[in-house]
């Protein structure tokens, strides 16, 4: 989910306003969505299961994530009573060329949702819970504040709940970041989403080596917190760009990585340049955990929050064994 309009190309004036135009997608040209290999197609979602978690995240009035941005993971996830919830409204700042999650100037925030989500994870029972939110250049903060009060608020609800943030990259926001950290969170997930030479085309209002400091910042700030980030493939990247990559998170002391495969949401959105075959999403995790990452998922479906629970259990078990 990443940026906009204005003459600095952050979706913020250097006042912290947001001038919001037209949003990219609609003025990209349209490209046909190509039919997906065998290995990357779900089955629809249908049980019980599902339908309550759904009731749920409409009685609290919340968002997700799994909604918005089309996972094609909800039908798992959501059978497992498993949703991310996404904050700050279902409007973005930004307009990153691979996000379904519309456009625009979003509404005031809601101050009842930090009650809400914890509300939610209550009586969804969760013992893992991960939050994000869509980019709020028009915050002074860029929503950092409210991050931490939903952080606290689950905290106060649901002691238990482990909790995973996956944030924005609070750019030009001082203090924002140092809030959030502070807040205390199990797991800080920043994604970089692809490699540097296609953030101008895919994240044109996102900063590379900005998203790297974010994620060494919360190293440097709390070195126990778990750090973690991801990057899509299918954008036209090559195999030597994705392994600089790796390096660089490793730099920054990255624990977690995810990489998974880029899906085009409507014509409106970047094609897939390629369907990654299974067999190099194995390779790239093999060569990430020689880099020496704590945790790797890669594959075709890969998510940074599926199966986020079960991951964090063995994040933590790698980290002990690791002594």
């Amino acid at each position: 989910m990443v940026t906009l309009f204005d003459r600095n190309s952050s979706g913020a004036s250097d006042d912290g306003s947001v001038k919001v135009r037209h949003p990219e997608k609609q003025n990209r040209p349209e490209s046909p969505v190509q039919r997906k290999p065998d290995w990357i197609r779900v089955k629809a979602p249908v049980s019980k299961s599902f339908d309550e978690t759904r009731a749920i995240v409409r009685a609290k009035n919340l968002h997700t994530v799994c909604e918005e941005a089309a996972c094609p993971n909800i039908g798992e996830c959501w059978t497992k009573r498993h949703a991310t919830m996404m904050i700050m409204g279902d409007t973005c700042t930004r307009a990153c060329a691979f996000c379904n999650v519309k456009t625009g100037m979003p509404l005031p925030l809601d101050l009842d949702e930090p009650a809400n989500v914890a509300s939610a994870v209550v009586e969804m029972g969760l013992s893992h819970v991960v939050i994000t939110s869509v980019d709020r250049d028009d915050l002074l903060d860029g929503g950092g504040e409210h991050f931490a009060k939903v952080v606290n608020a689950i905290r106060i609800s649901a002691p238990m709940t482990t909790i995973e943030i996956l944030t924005p990259d609070f750019l030009r926001k001082d203090g924002a970041a140092e809030i959030v950290i502070d807040s205390k969170p199990d797991v800080f997930n920043h994604n970089l989403e692809t490699v540097p030479r296609l953030y101008l085309s895919i994240r044109p209002g996102a900063r590379y080596f900005h998203s790297l400091r974010l994620l060494a910042q919360v190293k440097e700030r709390d070195p126990q917190m778990f750090t973690k980030s991801g990057i899509m493939v299918g954008l036209g990247e090559t195999r030597e760009e994705v392994m600089q990559v790796m390096d660089d998170m490793r730099s920054a002391d990255i624990d977690f990585i995810t990489i998974g495969q880029y899906l085009q949401p409507t014509r409106r959105h970047v094609p897939v340049d390629r369907f990654v075959h299974p067999e190099e999403f194995k390779s790239y995790e093999s060569l990430a955990r020689a880099k020496g990452f704590l945790m790797v998922s890669s594959s075709p479906l890969t998510r940074s929050s599926h199966h986020a629970g079960e991951d964090f259990a063995k994040l933590r078990a790698a980290r002990a064994a690791k002594g």
